[in-house]
Parts: structure tokens; sequence; C-alpha cells
């Protein structure tokens, strides 16, 4: 139920067709409540599952979730499913730091993880609004002109996704490099 609720391969399929609801919908979907909730129930029974001897398989399994799902974003024009995608591979990352045994540093990132998509969430709204409800990112074209607050505030927020420094995101996976 955790892995499914999750969207780990291969019940990843719902989350990128959840997209298509309203954009604060989907930024409540993906950041904050459902996604997260399989990642908090893997937490909870994280005991459970080490005495199962389940490690092995839920590593491998988040492993190749984010190989999909970065593989597939490569090749997306949709906005909001390049985020979900990216919040696959989020997930994906939580899930190894937690199948090693730093189950305080995967809810760690999973905290940091929900502030910061959310905000990317709310702005592709803003964008997608902007463009007369498209989410195609081919039209997305000289925004910095029309919305120059919005975006920065995008940007901002796909940079703590990546890890820039001294963002919410650079602590998180900085904190997870240096315990591994």
């Amino acid at each position: 139920a955790a892995i499914t609720k999750r969207a780990q391969i291969p019940f990843s399929v719902w989350l990128p067709i959840a997209i298509s609801a309203p954009t604060p919908v989907s930024s409540l979907v993906h950041s904050s409540t459902l996604v997260t909730a399989g990642i908090y129930l893997i937490i909870r029974f994280n005991n459970f599952l080490i005495e199962r001897s389940l490690n092995l398989f839920l590593f491998y399994l988040s492993i190749f979730t984010i190989f999909i799902s970065g593989l597939i974003a490569n090749f997306e024009n949709d906005l909001k499913k390049i985020i979900a995608l990216s919040t696959l591979s989020q997930l994906g990352l939580i899930i190894i730091i937690l199948r090693i045994g730093f189950k305080f540093l995967s809810f760690y990132h999973l905290l940091t993880h929900a502030i910061f998509k959310s905000l990317l969430f709310i702005r592709a709204g803003i964008i997608i609004h902007i463009i007369n409800n498209n989410q195609d990112i081919r039209l997305c074209g000289k925004l910095n002109e029309f919305i120059p607050f919005t975006i920065i505030r995008f940007y901002i927020s796909s940079l703590s996704l990546i890890g820039f420094p001294f963002l919410a995101g650079f602590y998180s996976k900085d904190l997870i490099i240096e315990v591994i």
C-alpha cells in the first residue's frame, strides 16, 4: 500500500495522470498529503521492514524509480508532469536514505521537499494561467518580461530542488551526502 501511495515503480503511472487537476490541488497532492503519506507510512514501519529483509528490494526499486522518472522527464513537454516526475525522483532519494538507515534524515528531506515542491507547483499554476491555461513548456518564452517576480520565485524553488547552496534543498541534500 505504501509503495502504491508513494507512486513507486511499477505503480507510478497514477502520479503524472493526477496532474490534470487544477494547480492548487496538484500542489496539495504532490507535496503535502497524498504522495508523502506513502513515505511517512514507510518511515513509520521502518523497523518492521528491516526485520522482514525488504531493505534491498526497496533500495533497488527506488533506484529504478529515480532512473525511469528522470528518463521520462527528459522527453516530456508538460510543465506539471515534469514537476511530478521530479517528485518521483526526490521520493526515490528519500527511500534510498531510509533504506541506508537514516530515518530522521529521510523525514527531514521529506519536509524540505514538501516546502519547495509546493512553491514550485503554485508558481507553475501562475505560469500556466498567464499562457492561457496551456501547460506546454515550449510556449513559455519571454515570461521574464511579464511576470518577473513569479519567474524569480520559480527559479529559486527550482534551484532548491537541485540543491543549490544556501537554499532548503541544499541543507538536506548536503546532510545526506555528509552522512553517507
